[in-house]
């Protein structure tokens, strides 16, 4: 696969912050590459380095085959950015700021069915004040795509949204990857960046700690399944970690995980059943994206 950014080294500091710290990273053209962490763990630093939104201390970042601060000019012009964070004045209507955008390039696609695209054909004559926060995020991503970009970089993509245009923009995104845009993929949302990506980076405090594609993460925590069921006061599931797979055993209040691969749903059914208990909420589950994010990164909230 071709090589579209290439990131080696990556550091960024503001003053005795560390927010980028040794990164290095490729992606291929035409995937749709996340890049997923906590708050503060560095994400966005690191894509704005990779757009020459950020001058980074240390490393060395090509995009498009092209160096983000002395070719700057010449990768604005490939490339869409998506920010976590814009604005734009608030008498500007919607078609306005679509039609200014494009104007700004010498290659810029028709801006009038990303209107209906991305669900503004009726809002089209709506200032941006009067926006609701999702139509205001819709527009942002519409204004990245305006110059038919080669890569795409969306920040929280779909940040607002309710959870039918949640789903609605998963399928317009992979309708662009589908086009041949490249896609960089700053969430963290992990049921998004598992459904979509080609391949995920983990970030934590400025430093990348996992680097695969969602299913191969996903199988490398602790066999990718686990079984759950609630007890009464008394009952000691420590026998439970003899079991043949299981990797590990933990009691929440009345609620007990085992964790592990194989038939493992067979063998803590049995293993129950045996001692002559039979629990009424018996379940399996499957390791998601989430349960690798959370064992690599921690579950403590942190700032």
């Amino acid at each position: 696969m071709e090589t579209v950014i290439d990131v080696s080294g990556l550091r960024k500091a503001y003053g005795a912050t560390v927010a980028v710290e040794d990164i290095s990273f490729g992606v291929g053209k035409g995937e749709i590459f996340g890049i997923v962490g906590p708050n503060g763990a560095g994400k966005t630093t690191a894509v704005e380095c990779v757009t020459g939104l950020r001058v980074p201390d240390r490393g060395t970042v090509r995009t498009l085959g092209l160096d983000p601060q002395r070719q700057g000019r010449a990768l604005r012009e490939r490339i869409g950015v998506q920010l976590q964070r814009a604005d734009l004045p608030d008498r500007l209507k919607v078609w306005e700021a679509l039609a200014l955008y494009a104007s700004f390039y010498r290659r810029a696609a028709d801006w009038r069915p990303l209107l209906d695209r991305w669900g503004l054909a009726e809002k089209r004559d709506v200032p941006f004040a009067a926006l609701s926060g999702g139509q205001k995020q819709r527009l942002f991503i519409a204004l990245a795509l305006v110059n038919d970009p080669e890569v795409v970089v969306l920040d929280e993509l779909t940040s607002g949204l309710d959870p039918q245009a949640r789903r609605a923009t998963w399928e317009h995104v992979e309708a662009i990857r589908d086009r041949g845009t490249t896609v960089v993929l700053v969430t963290h949302m992990m049921d998004e960046a598992e459904r979509l990506c080609d391949r995920v980076a983990i970030v934590d405090r400025g430093r990348i700690v996992a680097l695969d594609r969602p299913a191969a993460l996903v199988r490398s925590l602790a066999g990718g399944q686990r079984v759950r069921f609630g007890v009464a006061n008394g009952f000691d599931p420590s026998w439970l970690g003899e079991l043949p797979d299981v990797c590990r055993v933990t009691r929440v209040g009345s609620d007990v995980t085992v964790e592990g691969g194989g038939p493992l749903l067979v063998r803590v059914a049995a293993g129950l059943a045996e001692r002559g208990l039979a629990p009424a909420d018996l379940r399996t589950e499957q390791t998601t994206l989430e349960d690798v994010f959370l064992a690599l990164t921690g579950r403590t909230l942190r700032d």
